[in-house]
């Protein structure tokens, strides 16, 4: 086995590879490698003897999974009816404008900026809402999403030296 599989190993054992903790084994794995690589999640379904069709099915299905890498900073924009109706679609195409994202493309070439459009966040009274990894920003133009963006790149660059 090498490196790369064992943080998966040891979340197997400590969950007794037991295959009806299947979703609690993926959230941890999922935690570890930041989404779950395909051959890690073959890895798996060899591991509690079940098929890779079932454990593929369940990554596949809950919308908390992702089956792709993800950037360090994910952004969420709201596009459900009532930031819709607020102009979240021109939020989302600043968005994408300015991490240079192609056409079905929701990752930065750099890993540094995941952006997800999702049908709700919960917070309509803010409308349009986008959260830039766990802080959720209300009223929310284009402009301003630009700038937060801005800044968490700005946070970057100084950390990196």
């Amino acid at each position: 086995m090498t490196d790369r599989f064992t943080p998966a190993a040891k979340i197997l054992k400590s969950y007794d590879y037991d295959s009806s903790k299947l979703i609690p084994i993926l959230q941890k794995v999922q935690d570890e490698y930041k989404y779950l690589p395909e051959d890690i999640m073959r890895f798996i379904a060899n591991e509690l003897d079940i098929s890779p069709a079932k454990v593929f099915g369940v990554a596949t299905f809950f919308a908390h999974f992702a089956i792709t890498p993800k950037g360090k900073h994910i952004i969420k924009v709201c596009n459900g009816t009532a930031c819709h109706v607020k102009g979240s679609s021109f939020v989302i195409n600043t968005v994408k404008d300015k991490l240079k994202l192609k056409d079905g493309q929701e990752t930065t070439d750099d890993m540094m900026f995941t952006l997800e459009c999702v049908s709700c966040l919960g917070a309509c009274g803010l409308a349009p809402v986008m959260v830039m990894d766990d802080t959720v920003h209300g009223q929310i133009t284009p402009a301003k999403a630009v700038e937060i963006i801005d800044s968490v790149i700005a946070s970057e660059a100084k950390n990196a030296h």
